[in-house]
């Protein structure tokens, strides 16, 4: 099959279910790091610091906890206050253990070629690397974390 005739599901929830599994198989905590910015995303306003906002998905933490193919949704106690949570999968950035810090950003979907009837150009993207060895950026401007020792 080509890409042209095959299209995957996104990857990023399969990862997202894959490591918090692996978080709690371990007795630690998982937490997930998200843009609060984007659109779908339900938090207490109060919880939002500098745009974003880390949330205590531990079984123990919250209620209802369910992580579809399309969003992260559960209750969970806010200043003593129960508060319905919803979150796109596209605004979770990362996903780790509290305790040790270890886990992973998440990375973008990688993007699908929709070929339209205007689309004959047949040329192959260019792939030259930069003048100056500088990495591209990464699409979608997501952060990347970095383990500081």
């Amino acid at each position: 099959m080509t890409e042209d005739t095959f299209r995957m599901s996104s990857h990023r929830p399969y990862l997202l279910r894959a490591l918090v599994q692996w978080i709690n198989d371990n007795q630690l905590t998982p937490h997930i790091l998200v843009d609060a910015g984007m659109p779908g995303v339900q938090v207490p306003p109060s919880a939002i610091k500098d745009g974003r906002v880390v949330l205590n998905i531990a079984d123990r933490a919250v209620m209802g906890l369910e992580i579809d193919n399309t969003s992260v949704s559960f209750a969970a106690r806010f200043s003593g206050v129960s508060h319905p949570v919803q979150v796109p999968i596209s605004a979770v950035l990362a996903v780790y253990a509290r305790e040790t810090g270890q886990g992973m950003a998440l990375p973008d979907d990688i993007p699908g070629h929709e070929p339209s009837l205007d689309d004959e150009d047949d040329t192959p993207p260019d792939d030259t690397p930069t003048p100056d060895d500088t990495p591209p950026k990464p699409a979608g401007g997501r952060p990347h974390l970095r383990v500081v020792k």
